[in-house]
């Protein structure tokens, strides 16, 4: 119990420490584009390449830590990231910028699915939907805290030392996660060798229809959360002229995601046992995705700074309550391949912000509205609500029918070797 609450706590800094990387360089947008004389066009592509790099190796990540085990995947991963975190702030020229940041996503792809693979070694199915809730929760707190902690940064020291102290961080974790984490409980408490799993059978899983509803509602609520990554401090500053002093309110977003998201978890785990298991998944997804329609067409319609603010934190808590349970129905229907499917849906996710973070510089350039893009962005998440419905996790993948058919049997998610959370 003390050992997976320890693991459950590096994860949850891990999703801190990811968020705190990736909200940082959106944090220093506005200065960074001054500095290095970067357009709005073409800062759409600094936040694509950097998806495009994490999109391509999402998946062969994933499926690393299915067959060799987080412990050694994550190692990699967040060393890896963390150096190009230093190296962004060592850029002087845009070519220079696009380089590294495509590097960066390459490197930093994988990291969420090898987390899945490890709750899905150390939690039942039962517990999930709360790890998952807790893990994502900690990410919003990452974008929560960047702008307070970058700014200050940024006023004495200047945009770059952001990232160097960052990088910093990175690599203080995966010290401590691969003298630690151990990829199974029998491994805790004996020297037993990891054992790879077969090569995932991936024309069988891009074949499910579950799987292909995941990746679609996913490509629309990431497009829609890409915008709060790369975008969301030069829209307040330049499309709704917030000043300097008022980035401070840039923060609520984050703390609402990070509160709708333990309150997804929970929902998802408190449904289980009283809709079933298809239920506790899908109507906690329609749900988020509905409220988070409708708060981000409304934050157009508002001239209010306080307003813009409020509507736009519900639209990312509409996002990020339904969040736990997208990786946990890939769990579901994934089996022992989990990470493999977490990837594609996770791959799906990343086109998507790729796409949302240069179509938001066009659309900017081509109507001289900040507020135009968000429409479309308002769209995909009713769309996504829709998908919902198509979800069924009681219909998994052929190689994970015995799993699920075990989760439902013991609803309580009892084992010898994952205690109740």
């Amino acid at each position: 119990m003390h050992r997976r609450f320890f693991y459950l706590l590096l994860l949850c800094s891990l999703a801190v420490i990811t968020y705190l990387d990736r909200v940082c360089i959106s944090v220093a947008g506005p200065s960074m584009q001054d500095a290095l004389h970067i357009t709005p066009k073409q800062w759409g592509w600094v936040g694509t390449v950097f998806l495009v790099g994490y999109g391509l190796f999402e998946i062969p990540a994933g499926h690393l830590g299915d067959r060799l085990g987080a412990r050694r995947v994550l190692t990699r991963i967040v060393l890896w990231w963390s150096a190009f975190t230093a190296l962004t702030g060592l850029v002087s020229a845009y070519p220079l910028l696009l380089g590294v940041r495509f590097l960066f996503g390459a490197g930093e792809a994988g990291a969420f699915p090898n987390a899945s693979v490890a709750i899905a070694n150390w939690f039942t199915p039962a517990t999930r939907g709360r790890a998952f809730g807790l893990f994502t929760m900690c990410s919003q707190l990452g974008g929560a805290v960047s702008p307070l902690l970058v700014l200050p940064i940024q006023r004495a020291f200047g945009w770059r030392m952001s990232f160097f102290a960052f990088g910093s961080l990175g690599v203080a974790w995966a010290a401590v996660w691969f003298r630690q984490f151990r990829d199974r409980p029998s491994e805790a408490t004996a020297s037993e060798p990891v054992h790879a799993s077969a090569v995932a059978p991936w024309l069988l899983i891009l074949a499910t229809p579950n799987l292909r509803a995941i990746m679609a509602l996913t490509f629309g609520y990431v497009y829609t959360m890409s915008f709060y990554q790369t975008w969301f401090h030069t829209y307040l500053m330049r499309g709704r002229g917030f000043s300097d002093s008022e980035l401070s309110l840039s923060a609520l977003p984050y703390v609402f995601g990070a509160a709708a998201n333990i309150l997804g978890g929970l929902a998802c785990d408190w449904l289980a046992p009283r809709t079933g298991i298809a239920w506790s998944r899908r109507g906690v997804g329609m749900a988020g995705l509905l409220v988070a329609a409708i708060s981000v067409a409304s934050a157009t319609f508002t001239t209010s700074h306080l307003a813009v603010i409020l509507w736009l934190s519900f639209g990312y808590a509409g996002i990020t309550f339904q969040q736990p349970v997208v990786w946990t129905a890939c769990l579901d229907i994934g089996g022992r391949h989990g990470g493999a499917v977490s990837g594609f849906m996770n791959t799906a996710g990343q086109f998507g912000g790729a796409i949302s973070s240069v179509v938001f510089g066009y659309i900017v350039g081509a109507t001289g509205s900040y507020d135009a893009p968000l429409t479309a962005m308002a769209g995909l998440l009713f769309l996504g609500t829709l998908l919902w419905q198509k979800v069924d996790v009681t219909k998994p993948i052929a190689f994970a029918q015995s799993n699920l058919q075990t989760a439902r049997s013991d609803p309580a998610g009892g084992g010898s070797e994952r205690a109740e959370f």
